[in-house]
């Protein structure tokens, strides 16, 4: 996967929007207005995702390339170091996963707006 397949991915989602809320290269992707992944657009492809704290706990045992989310919470983000060369049918479930922990946590009012504006 590379930074524009990334991208499209995520904007397929339901209710995803994209910005650079931080500064003019951290590329941010929000779900109901919460984030769920970011990449920066001027280093080399890594992504930060929102992940279950045991999940991430054994994704980092197994994958020497996810790490701690740098400046973001430890335990509940993860990072895919080098994620061009990372398998794509996994970073494709963590992203889903990502998206999924995000969204389950949205008041019912704006998740059914988002369901309901498809």
């Amino acid at each position: 996967m590379n930074i524009e397949s990334f991208r499209y991915y995520c904007l397929q989602k339901p209710g995803v929007t994209e910005g650079f809320p931080f500064d003019e290269t951290t590329l941010v992707f929000k779900v109901g207005g919460k984030m769920f992944a970011l990449t920066d657009i001027n280093e080399e492809f890594g992504i930060a995702l929102k992940c279950d704290p045991e999940f991430s706990i054994e994704l980092r045992e197994r994958f020497s390339d996810i790490t701690p989310a740098y400046h973001m919470n430890k335990t509940h983000w993860i990072n895919v170091n080098n994620a061009g060369f990372f398998d794509e049918q996994l970073l494709i479930k963590l992203i889903n996963h990502s998206y999924k922990l995000v969204f389950d946590k949205l008041s019912k009012a704006i998740k059914n707006g988002i369901l309901n504006s498809q």
